[in-house]
């Protein structure tokens, strides 16, 4: 069930990380909320896989490297 919660902290993060560039430097409303819900929402996840027994060093690799490889990958699609 840890693992569940880091999964749901990635995709929570990347989705956040993408529309960072569709809010325009916070000028729009819509893409402004989803950042902020959505890195709350990947620190929240992230805490309770803590929580739930992932070490600390472990998931934070896990999340940042495949965060990373996410974003890369749709940024390069978009």
């Amino acid at each position: 069930m840890p693992w569940l919660w880091l999964a749901g902290a990635i995709i929570a993060e990347v989705i956040a990380t993408t529309s960072l560039k569709l809010s325009e430097g916070f000028s729009r409303p819509l893409p402004s909320v989803v950042v902020v819900v959505g890195y709350v929402g990947a620190f929240l996840m992230l805490s309770q896989s803590l929580t739930r027994g992932i070490n600390l060093g472990v998931a934070y690799g896990v999340w940042a490297a495949v965060g990373i490889a996410l974003v890369a990958v749709i940024g390069t699609l978009l």
